[in-house]
């Protein structure tokens, strides 16, 4: 039995999630998980890792799903819902996916692909089976579990294979640092095919027997409505998540906004993470909340690593300290350890960094220092003890005129600014310069670019001001509201010619 799977047999009648059908026991998601496990198994004693692919909306059929896969002794392959089927077909052809699951808003998508490739499709609806007790695979820890996809933010997407043992690692050490226990109450508002959603949110919560409860689509009223029942008392959410909730706060009235800020105050814990957020948005936050929001880095193939504390300071702009269990070190372009105060790229070491990435042997070992050590393609800098981002070494490093610059302090300087919406910093290839800092706007108005740069100038060295701008009604994001750095590229390069 997989530790996960523990309070679903400890705390039988304790609501374990609640969604827009009602509330649903541990013992209801124990039982059904065991019945579509056996269903899956159709007879054969193990799945003995086959893939499978499930396209289900946040709620408790997710869940049940997940659950049933693992404990047929197959690996969990979830698919995101907003995306079209090309994409789609890439991770389940990627995965070589052998059973598909789709929910009812979602077979139509599916099933004549399914049919065509010859895949094994199965409509969620039609999955209800009763019965006796089946008799499910004993599950070792070092076993395939789980293929969740990179989000593709620098290159095509690749399959990120973690184990049992993996994902208890990192279940674990959240429930360590963030002192989960079955009394707490979560929101889930995060997208399901990402290690933030699953792990930190949903898994972190049943493993300590806390319940989960669901919200989809996302609307900020209707968050702030749930707030205001008294039940909630841990949330994590993405920065564009803590953006519009602020929005919906300042539309409010006084009266109502006295409410929220009591109720909100009471929670236990709040946490921000999958993207850098910016001081101001921190700052209005803890204005509206009482919160100084938890900030901590990760990244799907080693679940989280390093967190600003529960209990203690925290820093914004910075994502704290490693967790229990987690080994880093910081190191320069040839894998030596830079001295103190000085950047360096995050490597990570310890039991819940990922197997592998799947069917790509020379992307693994490239990933991988020759003594163990994961890269992670992050710089950072440590300062009084916490790590400080500067970027990822591929999109938010800019290399010009021999300068190596933080794209992420430019843009957090330039939020700073009254008539800027939002902003995205990338470095364009240029002959003279290497690259050229360019600066992607999202305005409040219109804007004097001139005038702008000016002020650019006076908050910080000249060689980091944007040397070319670029107005846009939104930044290109992903799935989990992180800018693709890759598609403004590609907007300033169209611009130019």
């Amino acid at each position: 039995m997989l530790n996960l799977f523990n309070k679903a047999l400890s705390l039988p009648e304790k609501t374990a999630i609640i969604d827009s059908e009602g509330s649903h026991s541990f013992q209801k998601l124990n039982t059904y998980s065991d019945q579509i496990a056996s269903f899956l198994l159709q007879g054969n004693p193990d799945l003995n890792e086959k893939r499978v692919a499930f396209m289900v909306n946040p709620d408790f059929d997710y869940v049940k799903i997940q659950w049933a896969i693992w404990k047929a002794g197959g690996i969990a392959v979830p698919l995101c819902i907003t995306y079209p089927l090309p994409s789609l077909t890439y991770v389940i052809e990627d995965t070589q996916t052998e059973i598909i699951i789709a929910g009812p808003e979602y077979v139509e998508l599916l099933s004549k692909y399914a049919k065509e490739k010859g895949i094994r499709f199965l409509n969620l609806s039609d999955l209800e089976s009763s019965g006796s007790s089946p008799i499910l695979p004993e599950i070792e820890s070092s076993r395939g579990a789980m293929i969740l996809y990179t989000s593709g933010t620098t290159s095509l997407p690749k399959g990120v294979l973690t184990t049992h043992a993996n994902i208890e690692s990192q279940i674990s050490t959240l429930i360590e640092a963030w002192k989960w226990t079955e009394k707490d109450h979560t929101l889930c508002l995060l997208p399901l095919h990402h290690v933030h959603g699953i792990i930190n949110v949903v898994s972190c919560a049943l493993w300590s027997g806390a319940t989960v409860e669901f919200l989809h689509p996302f609307d900020a009223k209707q968050v702030f409505g749930k707030f205001l029942e008294g039940k909630i008392n841990v949330f994590m959410a993405v920065p564009t998540i803590y953006f519009k909730l602020v929005s919906e706060f300042e539309s409010s009235s006084e009266k109502e906004k006295d409410a929220l800020f009591e109720c909100m105050k009471q929670f236990r814990l709040m946490v921000s993470g999958s993207a850098a957020l910016p001081v101001s948005v921190m700052e209005k936050w803890k204005a509206i909340s009482g919160h100084y929001l938890l900030e901590r880095y990760g990244m799907t193939e080693i679940g989280m690593a390093i967190s600003n504390p529960y209990e203690g300071p925290r820093k914004a702009g910075y994502i704290g300290k490693p967790l229990p269990g987690v080994k880093t070190r910081l190191v320069d372009e040839e894998n030596r350890p830079v001295d103190s105060g000085q950047p360096g790229e995050i490597q990570i070491q310890g039991p819940s960094v990922f197997k592998e990435y799947w069917g790509k042997p020379e992307a693994t070992a490239k990933s991988f220092t020759s003594d163990g050590w994961f890269k992670t393609g992050d710089v950072a800098v440590i300062e009084e003890g916490y790590f400080r981002i500067l970027g990822r070494d591929s999109v938010d490093i800019i290399k010009s005129g021999g300068y190596k610059i933080s794209a992420l302090e430019i843009e957090e300087v330039m939020r700073k600014h009254p008539l800027i919406k939002d902003c995205g910093v990338v470095g364009i290839p240029d002959e003279e310069w290497g690259e050229l800092v360019s600066a992607a706007l999202v305005t409040q108005e219109p804007m004097d670019l001139k005038v702008l740069n000016q002020w650019m100038r006076e908050q910080m060295p000249a060689y980091k001001t944007p040397r070319k701008y670029l107005i846009l009604n939104e930044l290109p994001r992903n799935a989990m509201g992180k800018v693709v750095k890759n598609e403004l590229k590609k907007l300033f390069n169209q611009e130019s010619k």
